[in-house]
């Protein structure tokens, strides 16, 4: 079995990596997930997400007040894209399920913190990390992913 292990059977992979592949990507790649949900009106709400991938998920962490946690409450059904913005444009995308749960370790955002800035005590972390703020755990199970790489393709003369 895959990276993904217990999930690789539900999950759909297609495009130019394997799920190893893409798992690869998800573990190194220290770039925003961008988490699309819809609003009660239907309409799409797009936000941008530290993230990290953990046992073929990915999570994230934001305040329990933040508007998109009460969006996903009543609906879970969400898209998802972490890709370069850099040439050679290469990525992951796809669709899943979201669950929601309590970090009231803020075990989820010490990790986010470390994976993207390096440290918790910077003015940030001192921030996110205050006693008083509630922090939730964003789980999304993909349901199918799409990758792509275009580095053959847009190979520069001087590489």
């Amino acid at each position: 079995m895959g990276s993904w292990d217990v999930l690789s059977s539900m999950t759909e992979f297609r495009g130019a990596w394997d799920e190893d592949d893409v798992a690869q990507f998800l573990r190194e790649a220290t770039i925003p997930i961008r988490l699309c949900a819809r609003r009660p009106n239907g309409s799409h709400w797009l936000v941008a997400l530290w993230y990290r991938y953990r046992d073929g998920r990915l999570e994230c962490a934001t305040g329990a007040e933040a508007d998109l946690v009460g969006f996903l409450r009543r609906n879970p059904e969400v898209a998802f894209d972490v890709s370069t913005n850099r040439i050679p444009y290469r990525g992951v995308r796809g669709s899943g399920t979201v669950t929601l749960a309590p970090d009231t370790e803020k075990t989820v955002l010490r990790s986010l913190l470390d994976r993207y800035v390096g440290r918790t005590d910077t003015p940030l972390g001192r921030e996110l990390l205050r006693d008083g703020r509630d922090e939730v755990c964003i789980t999304i199970d993909p349901e199918d992913v799409y990758s792509w790489d275009f580095s053959s393709r847009m190979q520069t003369e001087e590489e």
